[in-house]
C-alpha cells in the first residue's frame, strides 16, 4: 500500500493557478479602492469586497469560480474606469 507524502488538503496544478489568479485579483482589487477619494465610499467597497471573497472563499466547482474570477475583473476595470473619470 503506498502513502502520499502529500497531506489529503492538497491543490492540483490547476487548483493552485486559480488560486494564486484569485489572490491576485483580491489584492488588485484592494490596491484601486485606496485610490478611491471619498472615506466613506473606500470603506463601504473595502467591506464589499472582503465579504464577497470571504463568502466565496469555499467554492469549489472551477466553472463557478470562473464565472466569479470574471464578474470581479468587471468590477475592478468598472472602478478603474470611474477612478479615471473623476481624475485619479
Amino acid at each position: 500500500m503506498s502513502v502520499s507524502r502529500f497531506p489529503a488538503s492538497t491543490l492540483n496544478l490547476k487548483q493552485f493557478l486559480q488560486r494564486q489568479k484569485v489572490l491576485g485579483l483580491y489584492r488588485n482589487m484592494l490596491r484601486t479602492i485606496r485610490k478611491v477619494p471619498d472615506e466613506a465610499d473606500r470603506k463601504y467597497l473595502k467591506d464589499w469586497t472582503r465579504e464577497e471573497f470571504k463568502r466565496n472563499k469555499d467554492a469549489a466547482d472551477q466553472d463557478a469560480v470562473r464565472m466569479m474570477i470574471t464578474q470581479a475583473n468587471n468590477h475592478l476595470e468598472e472602478l478603474k474606469r470611474s477612478l479615471a473619470l473623476a481624475g485619479r
